[in-house]
């Protein structure tokens, strides 16, 4: 009866997936199939084959190249300064205290809001005579102009300002989670033997945290190498190319440029990097839980 039961658990819990995969497989074979063409969408009947050209014309573009290795900095910079915040609110946050859930509401509020929105809003946000410069004037000794959103480097960082905001309680969450999860005893153990807080924390909680904090940072740089809608609604991978990440190229090569067997190539190609990203990140986190299974079962 509880085989029967669970059957039933496992293949409600599969149906939404494989309705996915019955509408996404007949696009994704279309889109591989197109990626080997030569075509124009606004004479549909002109197709030719082209084989690779369309993959060997967007890993030899300088501007995929350059797109690709800002996603890898937005989403490495990202993540290194959200997991830092992230983990120290965890730290304050891990033990009880009067208004911890008023805390615990407030730092996990901007992962609530739609991204878009917050793009819109960071843009009133961000003018040049707007509240963050004013702020900024507040503490300086002289008024603060900086054009947020006009000059590169400034609307680089104001994208990774944004996106930290933005995901930082995803971190948060995850981290707290792990720190709540560590067995007391070995704390409780540590302390009666005279170890200092620091050594608990350096000696103990951190290797039991490791594959928490190995799973909060790839899921955390797997979302900001996707990241669209905060930065088309913030620069469009303006001013120039200069916020120009791999999604936003994505998407003016395939609807604003109509170059859409480029698109389609230059997609794949993202997908692989993706993949392989995954690929490491699945074997880490094996690693990791294997060292610590032998941790745990360890005989003293």
């Amino acid at each position: 009866m509880a085989s029967g039961k669970g059957g039933a658990f496992k293949w409600g819990a599969l149906t939404p997936l494989a309705l996915l995969l019955s509408f996404l497989v007949p696009v994704l074979v279309f889109q591989v199939y197109r990626s080997f063409m030569s075509f124009n969408i606004f004479n549909p009947s002109a197709l030719e084959f082209v084989g690779l050209d369309n993959f060997v014309a967007v890993v030899s573009d300088p501007r995929f190249l350059l797109a690709m290795a800002r996603s890898l900095v937005f989403a490495g910079a990202s993540t290194a300064l959200s997991f830092l915040i992230g983990f120290g609110l965890a730290l304050l946050m891990r033990r009880e205290f009067p208004g911890r859930g008023v805390f615990y509401l407030v730092f996990i509020m901007p992962m609530l809001v739609v991204p878009v929105v917050i793009g819109y809003t960071f843009e009133m946000l961000l003018v040049q005579k707007g509240p963050i410069n004013t702020l900024l004037s507040l503490v300086w000794p002289r008024d603060v102009m900086v054009t947020w959103l006009a000059a590169e480097v400034p609307a680089f960082l104001s994208l990774i300002f944004v996106e930290v905001w933005n995901w930082t309680p995803l971190v948060f969450i995850i981290l707290l989670a792990g720190l709540v999860g560590i067995p007391r005893e070995c704390l409780e153990a540590a302390r009666v033997l005279g170890a200092s807080r620091w050594r608990i924390f350096v000696e103990i909680e951190l290797p039991l945290m490791r594959p928490v904090i190995i799973l909060a940072v790839i899921l955390r740089f797997l979302e900001a190498l996707g990241e669209f809608p905060k930065n088309q609604a913030l620069t469009q991978g303006g001013p120039g190319t200069a916020t120009e990440t791999l999604p936003v190229l994505l998407y003016l090569t395939s609807w604003e440029y109509s170059d859409h067997a480029k698109g389609f190539a230059m997609s794949y190609v993202a997908l692989m990097i993706i993949f392989v990203i995954v690929f490491v990140g699945i074997r880490i986190l094996r690693r990791e839980k294997r060292a610590l299974e032998a941790l745990y079962t360890r005989q003293p």
